[in-house]
């Protein structure tokens, strides 16, 4: 309690040199200075977003206080460390160097100070041999910084190891913005290599823990992209459990891209996936409707997809899902007013032949034709 009161107070101070008085920041040593950095970070990761501004101000007065720090503010551990920290929290790769370029080549530190100055240059391959030699939970302040830099090199090449540094990062750091990015990295680790076990448990987590974080889109991207990429292997019950901890809005947004990314896909499986998550009023919402409709056009069951259909708010839809909900309705009272052909669906003659063409192969090959126009509409409706 009293750390982080401490900290509350440099922190306030240096909200208060904002203002201009430079000379108060220098005052300050760069590790009093990064603490009050990490402090506005944490309140930033449970979202206060108000914080946002003043996280930018502190890594400029950072910035400018690592650039002028001598050869003996960085014997000091404390400041070697913060400035490792400083480097690992979005720092000035330029300001890193100058400030690498006053230690001394023996200095037991400097293999890891190369290996982040490779890893803000781009270069992970380089970074990632340093840091295979470097164990993070022996290190001193920055370590969970470092676990979460050495689980980001790993990702493509080692995903099975990024997880264990990026679970080492959050366990070293709890409830802080460490946590927040190593849960969101583990996420699109787990989508890349197709682990739904890991993808189901990361998300339970973020959810409870994080979704006012002002990063919490980029979670939901990762999340969407999971779900249509492992739907197949993904328990419906238990996402939809996942999206009952989010507000009514967020859970809503999630069903329904979901919704209409199984309408693109055109999947059974995947829409009756779609359908699950959507719970309460999301499941009544005029576009879910709609894109859960969309693959019974073509099917047996078309004259209960017209009905559906015709009862849709369509002043609740934008402009693009107006027309594709005219051109689904179209297909389907094609199909109910030719009972003849009711259980032909459109989409199984491979091709026409233009010498056998017949009343009703011109009515599949039309119906075929509005089936594409879907498709389009589909790719570019809001």
């Amino acid at each position: 309690m009293r750390t982080a009161l401490a900290r509350l107070g440099i922190a306030l101070a240096l909200t208060g040199a904002l203002t201009g008085a430079a000379s108060a920041s220098s005052a300050l040593q760069p590790f009093q200075m990064i603490r009050s950095l990490q402090l506005v970070q944490d309140r930033i990761a449970n979202g206060d977003h108000a914080a946002l501004p003043m996280q930018r101000k502190l890594l400029e007065m950072i910035d400018e206080r690592m650039r002028n720090a001598t050869p003996e503010d960085l014997a000091d551990q404390r400041n070697l460390s913060a400035l490792l920290v400083y480097a690992m929290s979005g720092g000035n790769p330029v300001t890193l160097d100058l400030a690498l370029s006053k230690l001394d080549a023996e200095n037991p530190s400097k293999p890891l100070a190369d290996a982040l100055r490779a890893y803000l240059g781009g270069d992970f391959q380089a970074a990632r041999d340093v840091l295979a030699t470097i164990a993070p939970v022996t290190l001193d302040d920055h370590a969970p910084f470092v676990a979460l830099v050495k689980g980001t090199v790993l990702s493509n090449d080692e995903p099975d190891a990024a997880l264990v540094n990026l679970d080492t990062a959050r366990l070293l750091a709890p409830g802080t913005l460490v946590e927040e990015a190593a849960l969101r990295r583990s996420l699109l680790i787990a989508v890349s290599v197709s682990k739904p076990d890991v993808f189901a448990r990361t998300s339970s987590t973020y959810v409870r823990r994080f979704l006012r974080s002002p990063y919490a889109s980029q979670f939901a991207e990762a999340f969407v992209s999971g779900l249509a990429a492992m739907h197949a292997s993904l328990d419906a019950g238990e996402m939809a459990d996942i999206l009952a901890w989010m507000t009514p809005e967020q859970a809503e947004t999630i069903a329904l891209r979901m919704s209409r990314q199984a309408a693109i896909a055109n999947d059974p499986v995947m829409i009756a996936f779609a359908e699950r998550l959507a719970r309460g009023e999301a499941a009544q919402d005029p576009r879910a409707l709609l894109y859960s409709s969309l693959g019974g056009v073509a099917s047996p069951e078309v004259a209960d997809t017209l009905s559906t259909l015709q009862t849709i708010d369509r002043t609740r839809l934008s402009e693009g899902d107006r027309e594709l909900l005219d051109a689904a309705t179209d297909i389907a009272r094609t199909v109910v007013d030719r009972p003849d052909l009711a259980q032909t669906p459109p989409a199984i003659p491979a091709a026409i032949d233009p010498e056998t063409t017949s009343d009703t192969d011109s009515y599949i090959s039309s119906t075929r034709a509005k089936l594409d126009a879907i498709d389009r509409l589909l790719e570019g409706s809001n």
